[in-house]
């Protein structure tokens, strides 16, 4: 077992390199130097089984990513890689280990925890979830209304994101029946979804591993009441399954073991949608196409384990992200999917990068000294165009952007080619700007260029493909909290909030006398109260 814990990460070692480097290049043009190198995007772009990633648009050069190398291997990334990888706990927060890749592990090699190969429970757990959904989708398996026709997943944070985001890219294998997603506990996302299905045809599926998760339990309450009020309290436990190991509390609120598929401890919540979470999605596209879905991100895991640390996709993305973060001073980051389809792939991307590196604490239990996880944001293209792009091409502040592009797609080809046409050509214009001789001297027409993008490509949103992009991006925020000397598998900062609910909740039930712990909380709760009761 390797040491995890390091008092200072290597990248504050490199700092004065890397900041020469930025000064080496800060008056370079990008735009120069693919003048200057007609090899470039060659050199700055990597392949995976049918994805490409181009990264040749970025403030980088041989010698800046040299150094950049230099940095990643003087922290250990390839160590703490395989370490990830072997079982190992890397989650030293919480003793546990992050083995979320032994859920989509195809080879024959064991993955071991504690001296157990986790693989047979990995297998049997999939094998349950492919028989269940299966009679799902075929109607074998039925309620009090006869087969299935709607699938309503309750679930929040990493039981609703993933799911969420993958079954709306993958709509075109959608063949079962129809799916929803709950997560808010504002009454009105559980309604606007009871209004148009039926409860004797209606399955639901509870998302929460501990079966205590204040807003999934509580909309799952209120969706039991509304199955029970129409077909009684007798029959209503079959239109409910569960994905918790809380098996006492499953069976209290009527579901049966049978219908309860459980993880483990060594699966966090962001990155669970490889384990029985993503139920909803196999029932929606299918065992067979969820299978390819875990072959996409397999491969993505054997890319980062094996290929060259120069000609890795997420390690090229994470140097890149720490490049801007910690050297230029970039604080965000822009995500944009050419498909309408993946709009919510940037509120996924949110959860997996924000919750797992927004720390300020090393493992090492020190204050850091360096900047972590950026602020992700991003729109669905070419939404985002006639919205936030203007501040990124002429603001004050330069974010590094990604887009993720499909070669063919669904619809007629004159749709598809406005949209390769119109991602291509912000690419182009973020890089190359334009200058005050080219803009007839106006100043107001001037792009100042430079200005960094990555660029994903594939032929179109597969199961496979999508499984590979999802993995990338784990992989890469991984690699950043190695980087950093952070660790990205636990999410305390979410658990304040939640302890001060159960004490704020009964403040709001008429005649308590308890007063909040400050004067702005406490004014808030009486203007409730007056609002109420007016």
């Amino acid at each position: 077992m390797i040491n995890t814990l390091k008092n200072s990460p290597a990248l504050l070692d490199f700092m004065d390199k890397l900041n020469a480097e930025k000064q080496r290049l800060l008056d370079v043009q990008v735009r120069d130097m693919f003048e200057q190198d007609k090899d470039r995007f060659n050199k700055f772009s990597i392949r995976n089984e049918g994805v490409l990633f181009d990264y040749s648009k970025n403030r980088i050069d041989e010698q800046s990513i040299s150094v950049l190398i230099d940095m990643a291997k003087a922290s250990r990334l390839e160590e703490m890689r395989d370490a990830m990888f072997s079982g190992e706990r890397v989650n030293t927060t919480e003793n546990r280990a992050a083995l979320h890749t032994a859920l989509r592990n195809k080879s024959d090699e064991p993955v071991m925890f504690e001296g157990k190969d986790v693989i047979p429970d990995v297998k049997a757990g999939l094998a349950k979830m492919t028989t269940f959904a299966n009679a799902v989708r075929d109607g074998s398996y039925k309620v009090t209304g006869g087969a299935i026709t709607d699938v309503v997943n309750i679930g929040i944070g990493g039981s609703d994101l993933g799911p969420r985001m993958a079954t709306q890219s993958l709509r075109e294998f959608n063949d079962g029946p129809r799916l929803h997603f709950v997560a808010n506990s504002d009454a009105t996302d559980l309604d606007d979804i009871l209004e148009y299905i039926k409860p004797q045809t209606t399955l639901f599926i509870v998302a929460s591993k501990s079966f205590t998760t204040a807003e999934t339990m509580l909309n799952a309450r209120n969706a039991k009441r509304w199955v029970e009020d129409a077909i009684g309290k007798e029959n209503a436990g079959i239109h409910f399954c569960a994905l918790s190991t809380n098996l006492e509390a499953t069976k209290a609120f009527g579901i049966e073991d049978e219908r309860t598929f459980g993880f483990w401890d060594w699966v966090g919540g962001r990155y669970s949608i490889w384990s029985a979470i993503g139920l909803s999605l196999m029932i929606s596209i299918g065992p067979e196409d969820f299978d390819k879905f875990l072959g996409g991100a397999y491969s993505a895991d054997q890319h980062f384990k094996n290929a060259p640390l120069d000609q890795n996709i997420p390690v090229m993305m994470a140097l890149l992200g720490v490049w801007y973060r910690n050297v230029w001073g970039f604080q965000t980051q822009a995500v944009m999917p050419y498909d309408s389809r993946m709009s919510r792939f940037p509120a996924w991307l949110q959860q997996l990068d924000m919750e797992s590196n927004g720390k300020s604490v090393l493992k090492s239990n020190e204050q850091t000294q360096l900047d972590t996880g950026p602020i992700i944001f991003g729109e669905v293209g070419t939404n985002g165009q006639h919205a936030f792009y203007q501040l990124i091409h002429q603001g004050t502040v330069i974010i590094p952007c990604d887009f993720l592009l499909a070669t063919t797609g669904y619809g007629g080809q004159e749709n598809r080619n406005m949209l390769i046409s119109n991602c291509l050509a912000q690419t182009q214009a973020l890089m190359m700007g334009r200058t005050l001789e080219e803009a007839n001297g106006n100043p107001h027409r001037v792009f100042e260029g430079n200005r960094p993008s990555n660029t994903f490509l594939y032929k179109e949103v597969t199961p496979h493909v999508l499984g590979m992009l999802m993995a990338f991006y784990e992989h890469k925020v991984f690699i950043q909290g190695v980087l950093w000397g952070i660790n990205s598998f636990d999410q305390w900062g979410v658990e304040l909030g939640k302890e001060l609910l159960h004490t704020i909740e009964p403040m709001l039930e008429e005649g308590n006398s308890h007063k909040a712990q400050n004067s702005s909380t406490q004014g808030l709760l009486d203007a409730i109260h007056e609002m109420k009761n007016s």
